[in-house]
């Protein structure tokens, strides 16, 4: 066969698995990694603690996910435990919990499985990716976790920026590792720290060193190195009502679905902070139509809206939350429409409760959070801590203790 056909049909084929993986990934929606108590959302939790993962497939037919757990590095490299060693059980199984959507205007198949279960029992701390894999054991999405051991005490303080040129718009962070149980030779070498932002891996700080030193105490004191840009509050809608207006729903059209029109949002450089409560981000599916949200609810077309006199400058306008895991692409990308003056997108959304803001990312592939709606140094934020350990010859990154706190301008 001739070499050059060879190329091209390698190419071609290659193009098509890559187009036919991103057509299943965009019919996987709604994807929540979280433990079983109501309305918390963390995904680092103590070692043993149970976690639901669950999505919904919207071709709506039976097809064989299967999930699989790795072992990571404190910087999510894989480590190098093999899966007996982490795990008793299977890394990877199949997802048996399938249930078909019932009574809902957009048809699904919704997926869940818990973990630790009777097949995968995860018996050492650290970092972990969990990914699900389609029946031809292509990675569809993924999802990181963190289990950690109550070895250390992290003590945790947040304030405002203390730069004179960012008192206004940034927050500093300062946290304490105590270690009374734990013998630590080489702190600069065995111990790596993770500063987060809401739980948003977007938003991380690294590579931090001790500024002081004491006996079964670690103290991470900067000035600069520290601070995050406190951002603004998110902005809300819920859609539990698919027939009628709920908060911050200011139309509601049927057509092969519901269709809902957010209030829009206004751009002002200019904007000053106010006080809106806020979950960082995340999401609640409910519904107020059935009984069972995970197989009731519907889901709704969301139309944000986004008024600005003109397009911003090299730059690119998505919707970002954890709906999709803090990420921007093509279906969260809004589009300037110069008749309206403003940015439109319509994005489908399982029925509840959802946080959100506006990003944009430039030519360089930069994502800002806070280019549109503005950053101030009294938003309400939530910081973690994560301390890993590697004593020297160990074999892997134990998570020793986690650490958490709010800023709250008024303490």
């Amino acid at each position: 066969m001739n070499p050059y056909f060879c190329e091209m049909l390698k190419t071609f084929l290659s193009f098509f698995f890559l187009i036919t993986l991103e057509v299943f990934a965009q019919n996987i929606k709604s994807v929540q990694l979280r433990p079983l108590q109501e309305n918390n959302f963390s995904t680092i939790v103590p070692l043993g603690t149970v976690l639901e993962l669950s999505f919904d497939d919207l071709d709506a037919d039976s097809k064989d996910y299967a999930y699989r757990i790795e072992h990571m590095t404190h910087d999510w490299k894989k480590s190098r435990l093999l899966s007996s060693q982490f795990i008793d059980g299977f890394d990877e199984n199949t997802i048996i919990n399938v249930t078909n959507s019932f009574n809902t205007f957009q048809s699904y198949t919704h997926y869940s499985v818990r973990i630790p279960n009777v097949n995968t029992i995860i018996t050492k701390s650290g970092n972990y990716l969990l990914s699900v894999l389609n029946d031809n054991d292509e990675v569809l999405f993924t999802r990181k976790f963190v289990l950690y051991e109550n070895a250390a005490t992290i003590g945790v303080q947040v304030s405002r920026s203390r730069n004179a040129k960012t008192v206004n718009t940034q927050q500093t962070v300062e946290f304490t590792v105590n270690h009374p149980n734990l013998r630590i030779n080489n702190p600069s070498q065995e111990v790596n720290v993770v500063l987060l932002k809401n739980e948003n891996w977007n938003e991380k700080i690294t590579d931090l060193q001790p500024t002081f030193f004491k006996p079964n105490q670690l103290k991470y004191t900067y000035t600069n190195k520290t601070n995050f840009w406190g951002g603004n509050e998110y902005l809300n809608f819920d859609s539990k009502s698919i027939r009628n207006k709920s908060l911050n729903v200011v139309k509601i059209e049927m057509k092969d679905i519901f269709h809902h029109y957010l209030y829009p949002y206004t751009y002002n450089p200019f904007l000053t902070y106010r006080f809106n409560p806020d979950i960082n981000g995340q999401f609640v599916i409910r519904t107020l139509e059935g009984a069972d949200a995970n197989t009731e609810a519907d889901y709704a077309m969301m139309h944000f809206t986004l008024y600005a006199d003109k397009p911003f400058e090299g730059k690119e306008v998505f919707i970002y939350g954890a709906f999709n895991n803090f990420s921007v692409d093509d279906a969260t990308r809004m589009d300037y429409d110069f008749e309206d003056n403003s940015y439109k997108a319509a994005i489908l959304f399982k029925q509840g409760f959802y946080n959100y803001t506006f990003a944009t990312r430039d030519n360089y592939g930069n994502v800002n959070t806070k280019d549109i709606t503005g950053t101030f140094f009294q938003t309400e934020n939530q910081y973690t801590v994560i301390t890993y350990f590697k004593p020297f010859g160990g074999l892997y990154d134990r998570v020793i203790g986690v650490g958490t706190t709010f800023f709250d301008q008024n303490r």
